[in-house]
């Protein structure tokens, strides 16, 4: 096993672009830099698929905790091609209480979670009453991307209320799911803002990226910003 780590490390580092290192680091500021190698997400997701399916992908997959940033978002990415439903579901949640960060845990996104959507409902609440940062942070997540349309229900703006956070991390993901929910579920989110049913700081936050978004008419953003706290 750690021959293979010391391969997929060697071969991250071919792959690396120090530019590009310098310009990411600012943007996940919970990462240390010593453990960005900087590598490009159009050429990880590359690397993924050649990883994929292949023995040296399922082995590397055992090798947690990883040392650096790209190893964590090579691991989220394979488990992405994962087909099977269940071992999907597992591999997350070992993978989960590892990620350290924002971008990994935003990054990933397995499609085999939307052919169970009642099983992955059940699954994200479970993720979003978790204690860990950003286990909590991919619940929220996959709500967001997958139950504000065709699978939406009052249930989806319940969970996420629910969580009591004080993680900058989490709460601006609820702030974020908001917004996306107001410009897609409108009349069941503005009861939300105008009965003052989330937190002070969410609440503003989910006001300000509303108004922020083009999906947003100017006459609705006015009428939120008079719902500011």
């Amino acid at each position: 096993m750690k021959d293979l780590k010391e391969e997929i490390q060697k071969r991250l580092e071919e792959l690396a672009d120090p530019a590009y290192k310098a310009f990411h680091c600012k943007l996940i500021p919970t990462v240390s830099s010593e453990s960005v190698m900087g590598v490009r997400t159009p050429v990880l997701r590359k690397f993924a698929r050649t990883l994929a399916g292949q023995p040296e992908g399922e082995r590397f997959l055992q090798l947690l905790p990883h040392t650096y940033y790209e190893e964590n978002n090579l691991h989220g990415f394979l488990l992405e091609t994962i087909k099977d439903y269940q071992r999907c579901i597992e591999e997350l949640d070992r993978f989960l209480p590892f990620v350290d960060n924002w971008a990994t845990c935003d990054m990933m996104s397995p499609k085999v979670l939307k052919k169970e959507p009642q099983k992955t409902l059940s699954k994200a609440g479970e993720w979003t009453r978790s204690n860990e940062v950003y286990v909590c942070r991919f619940g929220i997540r996959v709500l967001m991307d997958s139950y504000l349309e065709e699978n939406f229900s009052e249930e989806i703006l319940k969970l996420v209320a629910a969580v009591q956070s004080e993680e900058y991390y989490v709460r601006m993901m609820q702030a974020w799911f908001f917004a996306t929910a107001l410009a897609k579920q409108k009349d069941a989110v503005l009861p939300y803002l105008q009965e003052q049913r989330l937190s002070v700081w969410v609440h503003n936050k989910t006001i300000q990226k509303a108004r922020e978004s083009c999906r947003i008419s100017p006459q609705e953003k006015e009428e939120l910003k008079k719902l500011k706290r």
